[in-house]
């Protein structure tokens, strides 16, 4: 279950009888506070990157664990700074909870981050700031083309794959992809069924990786409609003070065509 936290983020809730995990907690409060109502105990932490709003409520999950007894583990990246981190993990493992009975795959997905994870399981993508609905995390650490690699890797998942991101950044988005793909019927579909579920406040997310293929603008380089606008803003941005401007990538390069699409939405 989503648990809303901040302006716009979620923090992911699992659960197997009383035994739970969650996923990001930027913030305690709202956690303790559904683990209460519902009677569970916090047998895990899943942390995708060390942002602040996706794991500054560790501290106070542990401390209310600790009170009751309860050992917490918290899983995350190895290569990052991650509040009171109990099982470093670098990407390739297979984590299992036995108190949940679950396993993920773990994914490294550098990009947002150096040491950014995804977690793959049943049919669910824990994938914090790396893919979001119709769109995808801004480039702080890496490098564009690790983003289009790991963004490539997802999209490799089988498409039924529930995609349970970090934000609610959807309807901002499909606004984007409207204006790189303005004749593609799919996101003007998408982005009126989002426009309805946000305005009964019901979130976005989960979509599916198929989904995603269909109308997330980050996951179709090659498409052609994509291909040809992102030229197009590239050749008009040179005559621009755009931030980010990039050559004119070549329609046969999609790290190229990625690199310029990022730009592009940084500026959007």
């Amino acid at each position: 279950m989503p648990i809303a936290a901040f302006a716009d983020n979620y923090i992911w809730l699992l659960h197997r009888g009383n035994q739970a995990l969650v996923v990001d907690p930027g913030d305690a409060t709202p956690v303790l506070a559904v683990l209460a109502r519902e009677h569970l105990q916090l047998a895990a932490i899943l942390i995708t990157h060390h942002h602040a709003d996706h794991q500054g409520g560790i501290a106070g999950l542990l401390e209310a664990s600790a009170e009751k007894g309860v050992r917490t583990a918290v899983f995350g990246p190895a290569a990052e700074s991650i509040t009171a981190l109990s099982e470093p993990l670098r990407g390739g493992e297979t984590l299992t909870i036995d108190a949940l009975a679950a396993s993920f795959a773990v994914l490294p997905v550098p990009g947002h981050t150096r040491g950014h994870l995804a977690y793959y399981g049943a049919g669910r993508l824990f994938c914090g700031d790396t893919l979001f609905g119709a769109g995808c995390g801004r480039l702080f650490e890496g490098t564009a083309e690790q983003m289009f690699a790991s963004l490539t890797t997802l999209a490799a998942l089988p498409e039924t794959t529930e995609v349970y991101c970090a934000h609610e950044y959807t309807a901002a988005n499909l606004r984007f992809a409207q204006q790189v793909e303005p004749g593609n019927a799919a996101i003007a579909e998408r982005a009126a069924l989002v426009a309805e579920a946000r305005a009964r406040g019901v979130p976005s997310v989960p979509s599916t990786i198929a989904l995603e293929k269909a109308t997330n603008p980050f996951l179709r380089c090659d498409a052609p409609g994509v291909i040809a606008s992102v030229r197009d803003w590239c050749a008009k941005s040179s005559q621009s003070a755009h931030s980010g401007q990039l050559p004119v990538p070549a329609a046969d390069n999609p790290d190229g065509i990625f690199a310029a699409l990022r730009a592009w939405k940084n500026v959007f």
